[in-house]
């Protein structure tokens, strides 16, 4: 298969899937803290679906008020939006936009699935629901970070090797720490895990902020 279509069928099942998941939360989930620091269930949501609502001209507007910071601007967004759309409007927005071909700047396809397949991550493990990431599609993600990117997310892995559990998978060296594929792109991303989903839990680490 064409790798281009493989990583557009893979950003659109993994939206279809986030979509059928969050269709099935709690409202009180939707309040519930995510892996993203500061971020509810309802703000990751209002994050990974405001390019689908934002112009390029808005997004430039809100990225001059911000100073330039992408983070700052982010986090911004996600706030306002999560505060002013609805649980059923914040999702309507995800559906509908299934096949939408937003990638972010100088990320490509794959940088549009690295961002779905995070973020979906960052409500699922908050949530401490047992949703396993295709590990193929995780693959496709872990095969798109470059040590800029590693480093861009400030992750302290010195003296750390990461192992996959369930793909031929593995990141750093030093003392091992095993664990399923999509957890140690969690770790890559500077998040910090629940306890017991890795072989041995790491040192402190910043929380992970919006990327």
């Amino acid at each position: 298969m064409n790798q281009l279509r493989e990583l557009r069928e893979a950003v659109a099942a993994e939206r279809a899937e986030q979509a059928d998941l969050l269709a099935g939360l709690r409202p009180d989930q939707w309040d519930a803290p995510t892996l993203c620091a500061g971020w509810r269930v309802r703000e990751v949501v209002a994050h990974t679906t405001m390019p689908f609502r934002a112009t390029l001209g808005r997004t430039m507007l809100e990225l001059a008020r911000a100073r330039g910071n992408v983070n700052r601007m982010a986090d911004r967004c996600a706030r306002r939006d999560a505060a002013r759309l609805s649980a059923a409007e914040l999702l309507a927005s995800l559906r509908d936009n299934i096949d939408h071909p937003w990638t972010p700047p100088g990320g490509g396809v794959r940088g549009a699935l690295s961002h779905d397949v995070i973020h979906g991550l960052d409500i699922t493990v908050g949530l401490g629901l047992d949703r396993r990431v295709p590990p193929e599609r995780v693959a496709l993600v872990l095969a798109g970070l470059s040590p800029r990117n590693i480093a861009f997310f400030g992750a302290d892995l010195d003296g750390i090797a990461l192992r996959a559990t369930d793909l031929d998978w593995g990141h750093g060296s030093g003392t091992p720490v095993r664990g399923m594929a999509q957890d140690l792109l969690l770790v890559l991303c500077g998040r910090r895990m629940p306890p017991g989903r890795l072989s041995r839990e790491l040192p402190t680490r910043t929380p992970g902020r919006p990327q």
